[in-house]
């Protein structure tokens, strides 16, 4: 610590006095720069002997008694009670007020105010040449530094821009799923949204239950389940029976009847494929298919004729199927006229149009006539 900044007590009984301006004695300021005192003058504590009233009680302070109600007494406005001079807010603030210390007020360069004054640059001699040649323009130069900042370098990479637009999205999905706005601007609320999503799976649910094709249902002729094949049906497959090796083949219509009253629309097959199984053994002993594509009306009962090849083969003539369908197809005359009737089952996988996948229906018969008839000199 200075030594002129230690306490000073030793300078109380006699050493060295501080040099600190704080600690020395300074003259009073001029009376005449502070502000009037108290105006002692005033009627209020001096008042005039000539006012005095005729009961001895002296009318003091600018009341006045025949003014207001008897017995009450108040001062009237415009004495000399008042302060002439108004009270400086600001005194305090710009160096106008009372100096309670002169401390700083002795020094030459400071006038009596506390300010210092400060002297007017003068200009070098390559100014004054600069400034009588052109004159002076004045320029902002920017600060030194960084142009951008790392949050406005940031804001402008892509990575940014990304973000700002997913919070955007955001923020535009809350306001939404609030209510607060549509869309498409102020339509298409979330309100809205649900009736017309709701209206338009009612309306879908309408069609699909008018307009979507049902699966017919499928029955055999009862006189005549079996047809012999006519056209070009009954040329595209050979017919024979043979016991060595023992197969068979021949083509056929089934006869069937479909009952379509559930259907609005017309029902369009694309494919109808069939498959012939044996009763007794369970062997396959034909397939079909239709030769294009068929369409029936809605609420009706149509007849189709769906074309079957009928194609087996076995490893002997004991084999029960080509029994079966060897007798059942045997010349009259062979058999005396008693052909036993042919039992087979089948499966049909249907192709519609309008609907996903592929549906089966099946049916058995159990009484049916073979279709063709060998010939009399056959095996």
């Amino acid at each position: 610590m200075d030594a002129d900044r230690k306490s000073t007590v030793s300078s109380f009984y006699g050493g060295r006095k501080s040099s600190d301006a704080l600690n020395q004695d300074y003259p009073a300021p001029n009376p005449a720069t502070s502000r009037l005192g108290r105006d002692d003058a005033s009627s209020f504590f001096n008042p005039d002997p000539q006012r005095m009233s005729l009961t001895g009680r002296g009318v003091t302070a600018g009341y006045n008694p025949s003014s207001f109600y008897p017995g009450r007494e108040e001062p009237l406005k415009g004495g000399r009670d008042e302060e002439e001079e108004a009270w400086d807010v600001y005194a305090d603030f710009n160096n106008t007020g009372p100096r309670y210390s002169s401390a700083f007020m002795q020094s030459p360069p400071t006038n009596a105010k506390g300010y210092q004054p400060l002297n007017t640059p003068t200009q070098s001699s390559k100014e004054l040449e600069a400034g009588s040649a052109t004159p002076v323009e004045m320029v902002t130069v920017p600060a030194l530094g960084a142009e951008w900042g790392k949050a406005e370098l940031h804001g402008m990479t892509k990575t940014a821009k990304r973000e700002k637009v997913r919070e955007s999205r955001k923020e535009k999905w809350k306001q939404w799923n609030r209510g607060q706005r549509g869309m498409c601007g102020s339509f298409c609320t979330r309100k809205v949204f649900a009736w017309s999503l709701f209206g338009l799976c009612a309306a879908i649910v309408l069609v699909l239950a008018l307009c979507l094709p049902r699966v017919p249902s499928f029955s055999f002729n009862s006189r005549t389940p079996l047809v012999n094949a006519t056209g070009a049906w009954a040329e595209a497959v050979s017919y024979g029976f043979s016991r060595t090796p023992a197969n068979f083949s021949f083509p056929a219509f089934a006869s069937l009847q479909l009952n379509t009253g559930n259907n609005f629309v017309p029902v369009t097959f694309k494919h109808m494929r069939a498959s012939i199984y044996d009763l007794d053994t369970g062997d396959q002993v034909g397939t079909g298919d239709l030769l294009e594509s068929r369409t029936v009306p809605p609420k009706s009962f149509p007849q189709i004729s769906l074309p079957l090849n009928f194609t087996y083969s076995a490893i002997n003539a004991s084999d029960i199927a080509w029994n079966n369908w060897y007798n059942g197809c045997r010349n009259r005359i062979n058999s005396s006229g008693n052909r036993p009737a042919v039992k087979f089952r089948l499966s049909i996988e249907l192709d519609i149009l309008g609907l996903i996948g592929t549906r089966t229906v099946s049916t058995q018969i159990a009484d049916a006539s073979c279709p063709w008839e060998l010939p009399v000199d056959s095996v």
